[in-house]
């Protein structure tokens, strides 16, 4: 099963080849794709991205995991999230939203099993 490309991004919204839902923060898998709701977690710009946004991605076998942290990069990863992802043996890219996306549709393309949480906004 491989990881599905990341068909468009604009500001507030992101949009999965193969999926009819418009996101505004996604998490991607290979296989799928579903809406990042911050508040499953409570998570916030700060402190950021939290492992327990991540377990769900991690949980489906992925070699990789692209972080996204906004348009403007307003989206802190603490080093406790790099350090649980690094712990399960994980590659993980914390970049610009519009980098990730790139970077992790290039991944994908490869056929490597990658997955990513992105924030399209701030």
């Amino acid at each position: 099963m491989s990881s599905p490309e990341i068909a468009s991004l604009s500001w507030g919204q992101m949009k999965v080849k193969g999926c009819s839902t418009t996101y505004k923060d996604c998490k991607v898998w290979p296989g799928g794709s579903r809406t990042w709701d911050w508040r499953e977690t409570g998570t916030n710009h700060s402190p950021g991205v939290q492992p327990a946004d991540l377990e769900e991605v991690v949980k489906k076998g992925v070699k990789t995991v692209v972080i996204g942290r906004g348009m403007s990069e307003a989206l802190q990863v603490p080093p406790s999230t790099v350090d649980y992802l690094k712990k399960n043996g994980i590659d993980v890219l914390v970049l610009q939203t519009e980098k990730a996306v790139e970077e992790y549709n290039a991944l994908a393309a490869r056929g490597v099993r990658v997955g990513g949480v992105f924030h399209s906004t701030c």
